[in-house]
């Protein structure tokens, strides 16, 4: 009781830091599966199921807002689920340390871009909506979702980022877009990848996936409530937390 208790705790913490800052729940859900016993790819694929409700949450709470641009979170959708498949496949038979090494230094990169950028997502300036803009747009989704696949460990961070910095949505909108297409969507397709190729630990799942729902409402409420400004500050904290992490393991 007491394990199950800790874990639905640490999952609620972890997943509304991550729908309010647009990422990065895997910083603290997935190092205390692995602290509390579980080998990589059994946390990870756990951590993958967990996420599903981290999204379902969050949708919820966006959907009822009513600000989502569909056609925009379903062209998220069909760029980046192929590459989470990919990822998840890829990293069955991979040591991770390299790979997490590799991605901290990118993450801790995003926040230090965005602390030395002050107007960086503060306003919706819609550029790159034409064909090569979209294929370039889809591209870096597609990269994005490997990694989501591969570590799951703050690359909703990315996509938050790519959203801004390319789309030119500010951090509100790219936050809402992406706990719908990555929280939801893309984590749903890792998690049934997971589920084929690697186990899973079922006993551990109902605190986790109630926690993650919970946490990612109230995350997802903050966001809507609080604006780009301090999404931004939450954004800029959480990246250079995950960035550090993942490069010291």
């Amino acid at each position: 009781m007491f394990e199950q208790i800790l874990l639905f705790f640490i999952s609620t913490v972890a997943n509304i830091f991550s729908a309010f800052a647009g990422g990065g729940a895997g910083l603290i859900q997935l190092p205390v599966l692995i602290f509390m016993g579980l080998p990589f790819s059994l946390a990870l694929a756990t951590h993958k199921v967990a996420t599903v409700a981290l999204g379902v949450g969050a949708t919820i709470r966006i959907v009822k807002e009513g600000h989502t641009r569909w056609k925009f979170s379903l062209f998220m959708l069909l760029s980046g689920i192929p590459g989470v498949v990919l990822g998840a496949i890829f990293i069955i038979g991979v040591d991770d340390r390299l790979a997490q090494v590799f991605l901290g230094m990118l993450t801790l990169t995003l926040g230090l871009y965005s602390i030395f950028k002050p107007t960086l997502g503060m306003g919706d300036k819609p550029k790159n909506r034409d064909t090569q803009g979209w294929i370039i747009g889809g591209g870096g989704l597609l990269l994005i979702g490997f990694a989501n696949g591969a570590l799951s460990a703050g690359t909703g961070l990315f996509a938050t980022m790519w959203l801004v910095k390319w789309f030119g949505l500010n951090y509100k909108q790219a936050v809402a877009h992406t706990l719908i297409a990555v929280g939801l969507f893309w984590n749903a397709s890792g998690a049934i990848t997971m589920g084929v190729i690697a186990q899973i630990h079922w006993a551990w799942l109902p605190a986790l996936l109630a926690g993650s729902l919970l946490g990612g409402f109230i995350g997802a409420h903050l966001a809507i409530n609080m604006g780009s400004q301090w999404i931004k500050r939450a954004y800029e904290v959480v990246t250079l937390v995950v960035g550090i992490k993942l490069i010291l393991g």
